[in-house]
């Protein structure tokens, strides 16, 4: 929305000083006066307010993208975030956060952190309906809430996009803001599936992504709706703007290298081979005396012998596989995947207490995780992957 200029500008604009002209041409909200000013503040206000379509739109893209995970199907999130409202809180956000205007700020971090909270409801009810199908792979799941760069890329440019096209009129920034909604919609409805369904790291790990990518939106659209001349008239606007950047910065040095939940490694014990003693064969030296005889030179010729012992090969003692059950925080058990790395397919979601063999293959060390090439044994074919070390408890064998 731009207004005409009024009558506190020059009648001839050549007459600023040479620094105000360039100015005023680079500026893409024309300077206004007072009341023109606030009543251009209160019509873009209540553009990036939330309306009760936000909420219901909001439930709507929770629930298809909580269907896409239990389907783990991309193509389903990426229609959720379609069907999202305009997220035009956030901008709203944006722009409070420039102009420094505290009131338009509650109104807009509240209404956006309603819709959010209905999002993550309806993930956790998605996570718990989900036990009665389990195992589930949750591929897109586990993808989605980790931190990567291709999100940041698409999600900064929606944050453009969309503040510099929702503060005017007559223009509808419904593409870019899928692009938020994507962002911000999946990781918080993943985060509620994880916490609903007791999945390991979907929870906090989803939250993380969520509050990692939202402060970074609100930055670019604040930075945004600054180049086009929105600027604070107080000092409590500098205030806030440089409050916001500072939770920004401290959220991504905090938040940056937490894409999965860090805990300890436990030893299992690593067989020891037993010596195997080779018995050499020796030679016996049995002397057999002769019995003299009449003759002229009398002599005793001993006559030696050889007699080999038997040789004995002492057999190798086999040594009994490595047993071990799946142990996790939660009731749902670990992820057995082809290759050890979190990003590898899923092979199998096995529960607690279901008992592997370790097989004989080196450890792996990989995203911070120990991983060792399992065998599941209660299964009708093969099962064959790798599992995090730390998931896994094993009984100690005691000597007979």
């Amino acid at each position: 929305m731009e207004a005409p200029p009024t009558e506190t500008h020059p009648d001839d604009p050549n007459s600023l000083p040479p620094a105000r002209r360039r100015r005023a041409r680079r500026r893409l909200v024309p300077h206004l006066s007072a009341d023109e000013r606030a009543n251009y503040l209160e019509a873009a206000a209540k553009r990036t307010s939330p309306t009760f379509d936000f909420f219901l739109f909001s439930l709507l893209a929770a629930a298809i993208i909580a269907v896409g995970i239990i389907g783990d199907s991309p193509y389903l999130f990426v229609l959720g975030a379609l069907l999202s409202p305009l997220m035009a809180p956030v901008v709203g956000i944006s722009l409070s956060t420039v102009l420094g205007s505290g009131r338009s700020f509650t109104r807009a971090l509240g209404g956006l952190l309603t819709g959010c909270f209905f999002v993550l409801i309806i993930g956790a009810l998605a996570g718990f309906g989900a036990q009665l199908w389990f195992p589930l792979e949750l591929f897109q799941a586990h993808i989605h809430a980790q931190l990567t760069w291709p999100p940041f890329l698409v999600i900064g440019l929606g944050a453009i996009l969309t503040s510099a096209t929702l503060i005017r009129e007559k223009q509808n920034p419904s593409i870019p803001s899928a692009a938020l909604a994507y962002g911000l919609y999946i990781p918080l409805t993943i985060a509620g599936f994880g916490l609903g369904s007791g999945v390991p790291h979907l929870w906090p790990d989803g939250l993380v992504v969520f509050a990692v990518h939202l402060v970074w939106i609100i930055l670019l659209g604040a930075g945004t709706l600054a180049f086009m001349g929105f600027r604070p008239y107080t000092l409590f606007g500098y205030s806030l703007g440089g409050v916001v950047a500072l939770v920004g910065i401290i959220l991504a040095i905090g938040f940056g290298g937490a894409g999965a939940v860090v805990v300890g490694d436990i030893g299992l014990p690593t067989p020891i081979p037993s010596p195997t003693f080779t018995l050499t064969p020796t030679q016996t030296l049995t002397p057999t005396p002769i019995p003299p005889t009449a003759t002229l030179t009398p002599t005793i010729s001993p006559t030696i012998t050889t007699s080999p012992t038997q040789t004995q090969t002492a057999t190798p003692t086999p040594v009994p596989p490595v047993q071990a059950w799946v142990r996790t925080e939660g009731e749902l058990g670990g992820v057995l995947r082809q290759e050890p790395n979190r990003l590898s397919p899923i092979v199998v979601t096995i529960l607690n207490d279901t008992l592997v063999i370790i097989l004989p293959d080196t450890p792996v060390t990989q995203g911070g995780a120990v991983w060792v090439k399992v065998q599941v044994l209660n299964m009708e074919t093969e099962t064959v992957g790798w599992i995090q070390r730390n998931l896994l408890v094993t009984a100690t064998p005691s000597a007979e």
